[in-house]
């Protein structure tokens, strides 16, 4: 039996994959989902990247379908873009394509992934005064090494995906005080010890 298909996911498959699996496009693709629309622009002002690069990049992801146009927010000849999906799904079968570009694409794609993951630890690292005493204690660094079964932790990557989406549900209203937006990043690999 299928699952039926959350619109705000867009499930890869190894066109969509090779679109996306780019640096620029990833961080634009991120950038528009966090923010909201945004012009090639402004883009390229937030990412230190000229404008004509995000502007080219911005045209090949609405060619592989993670963005489109805004024109609610456009004023005369600016063209404003906004992500159509909130999230992707990867199928673990890219990784065994036959084509060695689906396979370099995907591994380009985890790359990033945890390139961004970094980069977003980092910056809180460095920022951490700048936040209040409340939200420093909320925050969270840990990890746990465990002895599982394959089974055991696909069980547990799937009831750490279910607790974290049920506080998607409680979200505060608009202009809830001290209410943020929160990042959570989970990662269950094998290790072995030598």
């Amino acid at each position: 039996m299928n699952e039926p298909q959350d619109p705000q996911v867009h499930s890869l498959d190894a066109r969509s994959l090779r679109g996306l699996a780019h640096p620029l496009r990833m961080r634009l693709l991120n950038t528009l989902r966090r923010n909201g629309p945004a012009t090639a622009s402004q883009l390229a002002a937030k990412l230190g990247e000229s404008s004509g690069a995000t502007s080219y990049h911005l045209r090949q992801l609405a060619a592989y379908g993670f963005v489109e146009d805004a024109p609610e927010h456009g004023k005369g000849r600016e063209r404003w873009w906004k992500a159509i999906h909130a999230s992707v799904r990867f199928d673990d079968e890219l990784l065994k394509n036959r084509d060695p570009e689906v396979r370099g694409a995907a591994d380009l794609l985890f790359h990033e992934l945890a390139n961004q993951h970094t980069q977003e630890l980092a910056t809180w690292i460095g920022t951490r005064d700048d936040w209040s005493e409340a939200w420093q204690r909320a925050t969270d660094m840990s990890d746990w090494t465990l002895e599982l079964t394959p089974e055991l932790a696909l069980e547990l990557t799937r009831k750490m995906h279910d607790l974290v989406e049920s506080y998607g549900a409680l979200a505060p209203d608009d202009g809830t005080p001290d209410a943020e937006r929160v990042r959570v990043h989970t990662h269950v690999i094998p290790t072995r010890t030598d």
